[in-house]
C-alpha cells in the first residue's frame, strides 16, 4: 500500500504543467531521435542533457525529460528498421528482421501499429515492475556495505563483458578505458594530481557531459558523415495502417512473455535492450516458429523484440535508482544527470527525494500513453524524417551538441577536449569497440574507487573483507558466471 500511495503523490508531480509539457516534447524528440538510423537514445538523452541542466530545470523535471527520451528512442527505433531496413538503434536490430519483410509484402502499417502496441505493453509492465520492485530493492540495498557496492559494480562490468555477443575482450577494454578516464583529475584521498599533464583545466577530472557529448554525438557525426545508406529502399506504400484484433491476439502472450523477460534482462546491470530484444526473439522462435516463417514477414517476430527492448530499457531504471548502479549506457548518462544536481541515486534516494523517483515512475506511465497516442497516427509524419539528407543532420546536431557543452562551464577548452575525444571515438568504434561500456566504465570509475578505499580502509587494508560478506561471495560468483557460461555456450557453438 505504501508503493500506491508514493504513486499517487508522484502523479501529482507528474502531472504538472510544466511535467506534462516536457513530458510530450520529451517524448516526441525520443522518436525522432531513436528513428534517425544510428542516433539512438544514448546520443537523444547526452545531448539534451547540458541542455536540460543550462536552462535550470528543475532535477524531476529534468529526469523527466531525459526519461521521456529514452523511452521514446526504443519506439522510434522500430520505424527506419521496419521502412528501411536499417535499425535506428542496437535495440531495434532484431525488428528488423521480420518487420522489413512485413513491408515488403504491403504490410508496412500493420507492422508498425503492432510494434507500437508491443512497445506500449512492455513499457507498461516495466514500469509496474520498477514501481512495485524497486523500493523492496532499495529496503535491501541499504544492507550495503562499500565492499559490497565495489564487488557489485565489478559485476556490472563483467556483466557487459559476458553478455555481448562475439565482442567481449573489446567491450571489456572498452569499460578499462572508461575507468582510466575517471582517474584523470585530483586524488580525493591524497591530493595528488593525476594524469593532468599540468593543465589546469583537468585538475578537476574531465567533465562527464564532455565525456558524453564526445564520444557519442561527436564520434556518431563522423560515423553518419562518413556512412551511405544507399542502396536502401524506403517504403512508400504502407498499406493498411491499424493490426486487426486477430493479429493483436496472435502475439498478444507472445508480447506478454517477452514484456515480462525484457524487465528481467533490464535489471541486470549492463545488459541493456539490445541482449533483452535478441534473446526474446529467439525463445518466440523456438517456441511459437512451428511452420518456419520468422524472419520472412512474421508478425510474431516484429512483437516480441520490440515488448523486449521497451520493457528492459524500463528495468534499467531499477539498479539505478535503488543502487546507484547503471542499467544500460542510457541510465549511466542520468546518473550523470543526478550528479550535476549534487543528487546521489541509491537506497537513499526513495527517502530523500520521493518527488523525483515517484514523480519520475508517474510520467513514465503518463508518457507511455502520450507515446502509444503519438506513434499510431503519426507514422506517415515519422517516417518523412527518414529523407532528412545527413548533410542537413550532421550540422544541427552540432550546433546543438557544442551550444550545450558550452553553456554549462562557459570554457573553450571543453569544446577542445569535446572533440579530441569525439575524434578518439571514432577511432574507437572504427576498431570495433562499443561505446555504451566505455560511458558505464566512466560512471562506475569514481564510485568503485571511493568504495575499494573505504573497504580497505575499514580492513586496515586487507583485501580480505571483499571476500567475506555472503553478499560479496554471491556477487563474486554471478561475476564469474556471467563471464564464462557466454565463453562456453560460444565455443560449445563452434564445435561440430
Amino acid at each position: 500500500m505504501d508503493s500506491l500511495g508514493h504513486l499517487a503523490q508522484g502523479f501529482v508531480v507528474a502531472a504538472k504543467p510544466l511535467n506534462l509539457l516536457v513530458a510530450f516534447l520529451g517524448s516526441f524528440i525520443g522518436t525522432v531521435v531513436g528513428l534517425l538510423p544510428g542516433l539512438g537514445p544514448i546520443n537523444g538523452v547526452a545531448i539534451l542533457l547540458p541542455i536540460a541542466f543550462a536552462m535550470k530545470l528543475p532535477p524531476e523535471t529534468a529526469l523527466i525529460l531525459l526519461a521521456s527520451v529514452y523511452i521514446g528512442c526504443e519506439y522510434g527505433g522500430r520505424i527506419s528498421s521496419i521502412l528501411l531496413n536499417i535499425p535506428g538503434d542496437a535495440g531495434a536490430l532484431m525488428t528488423a528482421l521480420d518487420g522489413y519483410p512485413m513491408a515488403r509484402k504491403g504490410l508496412a502499417g500493420v507492422a508498425l501499429s503492432i510494434s507500437a502496441w508491443s512497445s506500449f505493453v512492455g513499457s507498461i509492465v516495466a514500469t509496474i515492475g520498477l514501481a512495485l520492485f524497486a523500493p523492496m530493492l532499495a529496503k535491501w540495498a541499504l544492507a550495503f556495505g562499500p565492499a559490497e557496492y565495489f564487488v557489485l559494480m565489478v559485476f556490472a562490468i563483467c556483466c557487459l563483458a559476458g553478455m555481448v555477443g562475439e565482442r567481449p575482450v573489446k567491450t571489456f577494454l572498452a569499460a578499462l578505458i572508461g575507468l582510466i578516464l575517471a582517474t584523470v583529475g585530483i586524488d580525493a584521498g591524497s591530493g595528488v594530481y593525476r594524469f593532468t599533464f599540468d593543465d589546469v583545466h583537468l585538475s578537476d577530472g574531465i567533465q562527464f557531459i564532455v565525456v558524453v557529448i564526445g564520444l557519442f554525438s561527436v564520434s556518431e557525426m563522423l560515423v553518419m558523415l562518413e556512412q551511405s545508406h544507399a542502396g536502401q529502399v524506403v517504403i512508400k506504400n504502407t498499406g493498411r495502417a491499424m493490426f486487426s484484433l486477430k493479429e493483436m491476439a496472435d502475439t498478444w502472450w507472445g508480447t506478454l512473455r517477452s514484456s515480462v523477460l525484457g524487465f528481467i534482462i533490464g535489471v541486470l546491470p549492463g545488459a541493456g535492450a539490445t541482449i533483452a530484444s535478441a534473446i526474446t526473439y529467439m525463445v518466440e522462435k523456438n517456441l511459437t516458429d512451428k511452420e518456419g516463417t520468422f524472419g520472412t514477414g512474421d508478425i510474431r517476430g516484429v512483437a516480441a523484440p520490440e515488448a523486449a527492448n521497451n520493457s528492459a530499457a524500463g528495468g534499467a531504471f531499477v539498479p539505478m535508482l535503488t543502487l546507484g548502479v547503471p542499467g544500460s549506457g542510457t541510465t549511466a548518462v542520468m546518473v550523470g544527470a543526478l550528479t550535476l544536481y549534487n543528487i546521489t541515486p541509491g537506497p537513499m534516494l526513495f527517502e530523500q527525494q520521493p518527488d523525483l523517483v515517484w514523480g519520475l515512475i508517474a510520467s513514465m506511465f503518463i508518457g507511455n500513453v502520450m507515446l502509444l497516442v503519438m506513434n499510431i497516427p503519426m507514422v506517415g509524419l515519422f517516417a518523412r524524417l527518414l529523407y532528412v539528407p545527413n548533410w542537413i543532420l550532421v550540422p544541427a546536431i552540432a550546433a546543438v551538441s557544442f551550444v550545450g557543452v558550452y553553456a554549462v562551464h562557459a570554457t573553450t577548452f571543453d569544446l577542445v577536449l569535446m572533440v579530441v575525444l569525439g575524434i578518439f571515438g571514432w577511432g574507437l568504434r572504427k576498431l570495433g569497440f562499443p561505446m555504451a561500456p566505455l560511458i558505464l566504465g566512466f560512471v562506475l570509475g569514481d564510485m568503485m574507487e571511493q568504495n575499494l578505499r573505504r573497504a580497505l580502509s575499514i580492513s586496515d587494508g586487507h583485501p580480505a573483507i571483499l571476500f567475506q560478506s555472503p553478499v560479496t561471495l554471491i556477487l563474486w560468483g554471478l561475476a564469474a558466471t556471467v563471464l564464462v557460461v557466454p565463453f562456453l555456450l560460444r565455443r560449445r557453438k563452434k564445435k561440430p
